[in-house]
C-alpha cells in the first residue's frame, strides 16, 4: 500500500521525546489527524512496534506547533498524548517538557529567526490557553545563528548535560480545572468506595489537595494510603491494590474538581508526597495517571512547588520550605530532583504571581514520518 510521507523532527523535550510537527504539514481534519499520529507513533499496541512511540506514556507525546496570529504571541503550541495500548489522541493537558521543544524546532524548520545570542519567544500552549517566555541560546556559527545544544545545564531524569532554556510561565492557574483550588478547599477529606470495576480493598478516607497550577493533580500523603513515597518506580508499578485505590479515589474526587468523568482521560494526576530526604523541598511520586512517572512532569512540578506554599494543604508539615518572596521548590522525584523558582505576591504571600524553570531539548533527527495513504481518507 501506498505511504504518505509527513515532514517532522524527532526532538527530545525535557525528560520526554517525540515527534514535531507544522501543523500546516497535518490534515486540517482533525479525526484524521488523530489517525495520522496514531499511525505515526504504532498506537494501538503496547511495544508500538510499527512506529515512532516507545512504548510508554512518555515517549508516546507529540507536538503541532505553528505561527500565532494572536497578538503579542509568536507561537501557537498544541500537544497531543497517545497511548501506547489505546487508540486515543488527548489534546486536553499540557506538557512542560515537550514544550522545551518548541522553540528550537521553530527555529530549526525557519518558522521563527533568531534574535542574539539568546532569543526569547512567547509561546501560548492551545491545550489550557497558557502562555509563557521561552529564552534559548543562538550563537552565531559559521553558517549563521544556531540552536545551542551543547552546554553545562543538567536535569535529572535525562542524561547528561545541555544547553539551558529557560520557560517563564506567566498564568498557569486553573489550566483545566475552573481554578487553581478546584474543589474550593485547599485541603478535602473524600470516602472511597469500592466499585463492581475496581474493587478488592476495604472503603477508606483519606485527605487530599486538589490543585491545578498548570496539570491538575490530587495530592496526598504516601503514609495514608500505608506507603513512605520512597518506593521504587518498579515496586509502585507492580503494586496493583495501592493502583486501585488510587484510581477509584481518581474517580470519585474528579467530578468535585469539575472534570466530571475522567475513566478514560489521562488527568488529574495523582501524586503522593512525603517528607524530602535528599535535601530537597518534598519527596513525590507521581501516577500520570496509571504508570508511576521515572520523575514528575514539568506543570506537574509547579504545581506541586504551589501546593507547598499553600497554609493548610497535604503538604504541611513535610515540605521544608526556604521562606521569602521568592522561593525555589525542589521536589524530589524518583530520578532526582526538579527546581521550580515561585514568585509570591508581597500583599498576600500564598499567591503565585511567578513561576520559572529550567529545562533541556535536543533535536535527534530530522526527515519524514511514512504512515499509509488510507489514514488520510478512510
Amino acid at each position: 500500500m501506498q505511504q504518505i510521507a509527513i515532514p517532522c523532527l524527532f526532538m527530545r523535550g525535557g525528560t520526554s521525546k517525540g515527534p514535531f510537527f507544522n501543523e500546516a504539514d497535518l490534515p486540517s481534519d482533525i479525526t484524521a489527524r488523530d489517525r495520522v499520529l496514531l499511525a505515526a507513533m504504532g498506537s494501538p499496541d503496547r511495544r508500538q512496534i510499527d512506529g515512532l512511540g516507545g512504548a510508554h506514556p512518555l515517549t508516546s507525546k507529540v507536538a503541532i506547533v505553528r505561527r500565532s496570529t494572536k497578538p503579542g504571541v509568536d507561537l501557537d503550541f498544541l500537544f497531543a498524548q497517545l497511548q501506547p495500548d489505546k487508540e486515543t489522541v488527548d489534546t486536553t493537558p499540557n506538557c512542560g517538557n515537550m514544550l522545551a521543544g518548541v522553540v528550537p524546532f521553530a527555529l530549526e524548520t525557519g518558522m521563527l529567526q533568531a534574535q542574539g545570542d539568546t532569543s526569547t519567544f512567547r509561546v501560548l500552549t492551545l491545550n489550557t490557553d497558557m502562555q509563557c517566555d521561552i529564552t534559548v541560546r543562538t550563537p552565531m556559527g559559521p553558517q549563521g545563528r544556531y540552536v545551542e545544544y551543547e552546554g553545562d545545564a543538567r536535569i535529572d531524569g535525562a542524561p547528561g548535560s545541555s544547553s539551558p532554556i529557560t520557560i517563564n510561565f506567566l498564568d498557569t492557574a486553573g489550566s483545566v480545572c475552573p481554578s487553581l483550588l478546584p474543589t474550593g478547599n485547599v485541603l478535602d477529606r473524600i470516602r472511597v468506595e469500592p466499585t463492581a470495576e475496581l474493587g478488592g480493598f476495604e472503603p477508606f478516607e483519606i485527605e487530599v489537595t486538589c490543585i491545578d497550577n498548570g496539570m491538575p493533580l490530587v495530592m496526598f500523603r504516601a503514609s495514608d494510603l500505608g506507603r513512605t513515597g520512597y518506593e521504587s518506580v518498579a515496586d509502585l508499578n507492580a503494586d496493583i491494590e495501592l493502583k486501585t485505590r488510587i484510581e477509584a479515589l481518581r474517580r470519585q474526587i474528579s467530578p468535585r474538581m469539575g472534570l466530571g468523568d475522567v475513566t478514560n482521560k489521562n488527568y488529574p494526576k495523582m501524586t503522593l508526597v512525603a517528607a524530602p530526604r535528599e535535601g530537597g523541598s518534598l519527596a513525590t511520586r507521581s501516577f500520570i495517571p496509571h504508570v508511576c512517572h521515572d520523575a514528575i512532569g514539568v506543570l506537574a512540578a509547579v504545581t506541586v512547588a504551589t501546593a507547598c506554599v499553600l497554609e493548610g494543604s497535604v503538604t504541611q508539615g513535610l515540605a521544608v520550605m526556604p521562606g521569602g518572596l521568592t522561593q525555589t521548590v525542589s521536589v524530589e522525584h524518583p530520578t532526582g530532583e526538579f527546581s521550580v523558582e515561585l514568585g509570591l505576591d508581597p500583599a498576600n504571600p500564598q499567591n503565585v504571581t511567578r513561576a520559572a524553570l529550567l529545562r533541556t531539548a535536543r533535536l535527534l533527527m530530522r526527515g519524514d514520518v511514512m504512515v499509509p495513504a488510507a489514514t488520510l481518507t478512510r
